[in-house]
Parts: structure tokens; C-alpha cells; sequence
């Protein structure tokens, strides 16, 4: 396993993402998420500061990480430009690691790997309306059902370029742009952490 904190601290966004918390609580107080669930923005950095191994990996079992939202509440209120919500995602990133998530967690994450990880590889796009299909998402409703059925001729007239040359929402992505993408997942890691969930 090593020392996690070391490899928590390994992480490029680490070192502006907490800085020295002194443990004001302000990022808990104005978190939405702190507001309805089982989390603490100020005790997750607490105990990263403090290097507790132990506590360290019950954080990263834990559930709690799971709770942020990301809004960055947190970064805009700390007075020493501390960012909680990168304290999280770098979290998040060695829970799934190091096998530390949940069934839940894991499902959850195998399906953001296999729809929005596969789109943007793909397609360029974390979501797009031809990957979103009414038979799969009956949530949308009966006008996302029309719209899709229609959009050749509606995403025009909101402003859309739709699977069109050059500028505009819904354009089609050059391959070269994809490619592009394909190559920073590869040199970040993110393919194949994506693998390694997608084969879980």
C-alpha cells in the first residue's frame, strides 16, 4: 500500500489545492452538500494535514468523498485559498486506485466510464443528444423525445451546428481534436484508470 499520504501529495494538484488549513470551518459552512449529507469539507483536510495513515484510508473508504457536488463553494470562501473540492477528486482518484470504493461507488463509476468517458473519447462530448436516448431515458420526457426525433431541423434554429463544419454547439469534432484528447488521457493516467473501471 505505501504511504498514502505521499501519494495523496504526489498528485500535481495538490500542493495549491491545500495549503494551511487552519481549520476555520468556512468551507463547511457554505457547502451545500454539508448542508444534507454525512460531510465535512474542514475534517477532510484536517486529516489530511495531520498525516494520519490510518485515518487517511478510512477516508478513502469512506462514502464521504462521494458527497461533494464540486461547486467550489469551498475555494472562493477560504481565507487561505485552500480548494477542499481538489482535496476531493484527488481522493476519489486513489480510492478507485487502490480498490477502496464500494460496490455502489464502483457501479456509479463504471457507468460515468462507459457513457460520458466513452463520449468524450469518442465523440468529444461528455453528453450529446445522440447518445442520449429517449427508450434509455424516459426521464427526459416527451419533449426531449420530440426534440430528438426532430433535431436536424431545430438544433439550427437555436444556434446549433449540428454534426456541421467549424464553430458552434453540437459540431461534429475533427478527428485530429480526438485524437488529441485520446493522447492526454494517455499521458494523465485517465485511460487507464477509465480501464481499470470499465473492467471491475
Amino acid at each position: 500500500m505505501g504511504n498514502l499520504f505521499d501519494l495523496l501529495s504526489e498528485d500535481s494538484r495538490f500542493n495549491d489545492a491545500l495549503k494551511a488549513c487552519m481549520n476555520c470551518g468556512i468551507c463547511t459552512a457554505i457547502c451545500p452538500a454539508a448542508e444534507f449529507y454525512d460531510y465535512d469539507p474542514r475534517k477532510i483536510c484536517d486529516t489530511i494535514q495531520r498525516k494520519d495513515e490510518n485515518a487517511i484510508e478510512a477516508l478513502l473508504r469512506s462514502d464521504m468523498i462521494w458527497a461533494c457536488g464540486q461547486c467550489l463553494s469551498c475555494k472562493t470562501r477560504c481565507p487561505r485559498g485552500n480548494v477542499p473540492g481538489e482535496i476531493i477528486l484527488i481522493l476519489r482518484k486513489y480510492a478507485q486506485i487502490q480498490g477502496y470504493c464500494g460496490d455502489f461507488v464502483r457501479q456509479q463509476q463504471h457507468q460515468l466510464a462507459e457513457t460520458v468517458g466513452k463520449n468524450i473519447l469518442e465523440i468529444g462530448y461528455c453528453v450529446h443528444p445522440d447518445r442520449v436516448s429517449p427508450a434509455k431515458h424516459p426521464e427526459q420526457g416527451p419533449i426531449w423525445e420530440w426534440y430528438v426525433q426532430n433535431i436536424e431541423q431545430v438544433a439550427p434554429k437555436l444556434g446549433a451546428n449540428y454534426h456541421g463544419e467549424g464553430p458552434g454547439a453540437l459540431r461534429k469534432i475533427r478527428e485530429e481534436n480526438l485524437e488529441e484528447i485520446r493522447k492526454i488521457y494517455e499521458c494523465t493516467g485517465g485511460q487507464k484508470l477509465m480501464d481499470k473501471l470499465l473492467n471491475e
